[in-house]
């Protein structure tokens, strides 16, 4: 019998690895990735939090780490999943969607980093706030 997987979740840091805000949201998110890819090893084999707090435990999936900025179509995208009330925290000076395209148009410094996207769940976040890039990961399993 055949089985179909499904595909993995895509998560993007558009990252700047001059600044240590992104440099500590690279890190946790590679920490993150390495424990969902991760089999089980002697020191793991007594761990049973993902048994027990399943809803704690992220499911595989595929980290790109950029220094590009987004697309003008991406930005539209992240513009849309992080809310409008916290569009100047991933352009600078920006407070309306259409004022952010513009900004982005004239200068792609404009685009803060890091900005972390899962494109499969349309969730986003700016900045390197360890819980709320935990809660992003994470809010996965809420679905299943």
């Amino acid at each position: 019998m055949f089985r179909f997987h499904k595909p993995l979740d895509t998560v993007t840091l558009f990252h700047k690895s001059g600044s240590p805000a992104s440099v500590r949201a690279a890190t946790l998110l590679k920490q993150v990735s390495a424990n969902a890819t991760a089999t089980s090893t002697e020191d793991q084999a007594s761990d049973h939090s993902p048994q027990s707090h399943p809803k704690r435990h992220r499911q595989e999936f595929e980290l790109n780490i950029t220094e590009e900025p987004p697309t003008a179509d991406q930005l539209k995208t992240i513009l849309e999943y992080i809310g409008k009330s916290k569009i100047s925290s991933v352009i600078q000076g920006a407070s309306t969607e259409n004022e952010a395209l513009k900004r982005f148009r004239e200068n792609t410094e404009n685009f803060k980093r890091p900005v972390i996207v899962d494109w499969n769940n349309g969730k986003a976040i700016a900045g390197d706030r360890e819980s709320e890039i935990l809660k992003l990961l994470e809010e996965v399993n809420d679905k299943e």
